[in-house]
């Protein structure tokens, strides 16, 4: 397999995987709804990051490191699964006090209002997006064992992992970016204090039931 059909390969088996839903998709609409498109985005690009990232750690053989440790593994699912319950929690507390639609910030000033916020509010959904792709170990184990069935032979393997991760990556771009121009015409109904209560709820819910999940699932291998 050369490297353009291995690129084209990894590439269709990318965009099914970009399209089937999941935590990042329902992080992305909830945020769009509620808080508007500039977060959304800005979380959607922190996912597409955290992406590119793992896949610089699995072409650099760190990666492989949550597939055969146990320990690193479960340190990993731990703090990925308290951070969904925090992100969760907060979204279903907000929902009942029924207060300005916003998620309390992993770090500096918390994030609340329209959507249009300043840098620091933006920099938050970043890292919020960041933080929930790179907490979850089984990201990880996949890209260590997804990458190398597309890796064709001779090649520069840290490099050819970028390429790869950074394809899925854009792919990820623009799908959270269709996401986002979907709800722009509701985005006056989606706004309103009830709806969004409600959006609150049903994402949180969604939030904690991957932390559980992630919590619960053993380490593949």
């Amino acid at each position: 397999m050369d490297i353009a059909t291995a690129l084209l390969a990894f590439s269709f088996a990318a965009a099914l995987l970009t399209l089937t839903p999941g935590l990042d998709t329902a992080l992305v609409l909830r945020t769009a709804a509620v808080e508007g498109g500039r977060p959304a985005f800005q979380a959607g690009l922190g996912i597409s990051t955290g992406s590119v990232l793992w896949g610089a750690m699995a072409g650099l053989g760190l990666g492989a490191v949550l597939a055969v440790s146990e320990l690193a593994y479960t340190i990993l699912q731990f703090a990925g699964t308290i951070y969904l319950f925090y992100l969760g929690i907060g979204l279903l507390a907000n929902a009942v006090r029924g207060g300005a639609p916003g998620l309390a910030a992993p770090a500096g000033p918390s994030v609340s209002g329209s959507g249009n916020g300043s840098a620091n509010g933006l920099a938050n959904w970043f890292l919020r997006g960041l933080m929930t792709n790179l907490l979850n170990p089984k990201v990880g184990v996949f890209y260590v064992s997804f990458l190398p069935q597309f890796m064709p032979a001779g090649v520069n393997v840290p490099l050819m992992s970028v390429i790869m991760a950074s394809i899925h990556a854009v792919m990820g771009i623009a799908w959270f970016a269709a996401l986002i121009l979907a709800t722009r015409p509701l985005s006056r109904l989606l706004r309103r204090p009830g709806v969004a209560r409600g959006l609150d709820a049903l994402t949180g819910g969604i939030l904690i039931a991957f932390g559980l999940r992630l919590a619960l699932e053993k380490r593949l291998g």
